[in-house]
């Protein structure tokens, strides 16, 4: 699926339904303030961000515009990667230093912290990658690749705990699922940039807007695709299950496991994220129908 395409042949406004922006927040604003701020400067109906960064934590924070809000729960519980500074209260040898902290690589048990808006329980979290960067005194420049929902400040406590103490100097994150700070095709736009395009688009340029609009048919890219032919699109949007008969070709459903999350198109036309039955009467059930 070719999502540049698609997004040719879309006005700026059908984009700005149905599309997302990758912003790079600050240190300092909350995630909620800078979802707000989208909102109020596009006068959308509503706006959302795939994951929460702290305050003082800045980097990629992917927000939806109106409907893309549908799309969240299939974007956010993805890998995130951090880049930060920790700073090492004790001498502690580079070995050293390194082997505890693959020590923290794999699945780990976090007590979230105190100031959390979940429940403070203990959970299991994965940490892909904890890796060195570069070393000055004390201070730790540091890569992690990490499961959705892990606090990285709480790792580093933790990782302190195990050699005289360690805390978080600054963090930012590089990467939320298909969302990078290095990414062409889905660009990231801090918000002086993102106000400066809104005021070229109030002027009736949107050429900057509109590169930074990236279409929500962009889930296509983690979940598989099914077509369906264009005489039962109407149906389908109307918030029919999919049934066999409504397929294109049956060959894309072989690989799919009941309970499957899939993409229903019609061309390069998105109709729905659907839930895969795979029953003989029964193709897929609608979760999203974007109508």
């Amino acid at each position: 699926m070719d999502i540049e395409e698609i997004k040719s042949k879309k006005s700026i406004k059908e984009l700005i339904q149905f599309s997302i922006i990758n912003i790079d927040k600050s240190s300092g604003p909350t995630s909620f303030w800078t979802s707000q701020f989208v909102k109020r400067s596009l006068d959308l109906k509503k706006t959302s961000h795939l994951g929460t960064l702290d305050p003082q934590v800045s980097g990629v924070l992917p927000v939806a515009l109106n409907r893309a809000c549908r799309l969240n729960e299939y974007l956010m519980h993805r890998n995130k990667t951090y880049v930060g500074i920790m700073r090492l209260h004790g001498k502690v040898s580079l070995s050293d230093l390194k082997k505890e902290m693959q020590n923290f690589v794999g699945e780990i048990i976090q007590l979230p912290p105190v100031r959390s808006r979940v429940k403070r329980a203990e959970r299991t979290r994965k940490i892909e990658t904890f890796n060195i960067l570069e070393i000055k005194g004390k201070d730790v420049l540091f890569e992690s690749d990490v499961q959705a929902g892990t606090y990285i400040r709480k790792l580093i406590h933790d990782l302190g705990e195990k050699m005289g103490g360690a805390h978080m100097l600054e963090l930012r994150r590089t990467k939320a699922g298909l969302f990078d700070e290095q990414d062409k095709y889905y660009p990231i736009v801090n918000l002086y940039d993102f106000k400066k395009a809104i005021e070229e688009y109030k002027l009736g340029n949107d050429e900057a807007l509109r590169e930074i609009l990236i279409p929500g048919e962009i889930i296509s890219t983690i979940l598989p695709i099914v077509q369906i032919r264009k005489d039962v699109v109407k149906k389908a949007l109307t918030g029919s299950p999919i049934f066999p008969s409504f397929l294109k070709n049956t060959d894309e459903i072989k690989k799919l496991k009941e309970n499957d999350k899939i993409c229903i198109f019609c061309d390069d036309k998105f109709i729905g994220v659907y839930n895969y039955i795979g029953k003989e009467n029964l193709t897929a059930k609608p979760e999203f129908v974007l109508n």
